[in-house]
């Protein structure tokens, strides 16, 4: 087992780009891309840093019927599943499949798997005319 590898920085193919929101102003529009991992990096990781029968995963509801995702890893020396827990949110692309990524992912960050993307600098990129479409304002 090497804990240590879920703090490991991520590998330059393990991150990924998205529009995250577009933005018009006066003058401009404006679009923010948003670094991110998806689940797959997550359990590659987690494979490769406590082995693949040494992890599981959870999923319940609140009573608020928010989605809750449950990573536990077995810590050999102490004889018990150590937990860490996070919720998601519905994605606009397969909303419940997205949800069900989006908590894995979170929890995942508490155990430390990419938190250097919460310290990605905010990426703004000016689009031309021909790079977007209005829908609905």
């Amino acid at each position: 087992m090497n804990i240590e590898k879920l703090y490991e920085p991520l590998l330059v193919g393990d991150i990924d780009f998205k529009v995250s929101m577009v933005t018009k102003t006066n003058d401009a529009v404006w679009a923010n891309i948003l670094a991110y991992k998806d689940a797959r990096v997550d359990m590659r990781i987690l494979d490769e840093a406590v082995g693949p029968m040494n992890w599981s995963v959870e999923y319940q509801r609140d009573t608020k019927g928010v989605l809750q995702c449950t990573v536990s890893i077995w810590d050999e020396e102490k004889q018990q599943w150590i937990s860490k827990c996070s919720n998601g949110v519905e994605s606009d692309y397969e909303s419940e499949k997205g949800e069900y990524s989006d908590a894995f992912k979170r929890a995942c960050f508490m155990w430390g798997i990419g938190r250097q993307l919460y310290d990605f600098p905010a990426v703004w990129v000016q689009l031309n005319d021909k790079d977007y479409y209005e829908k609905d304002g």
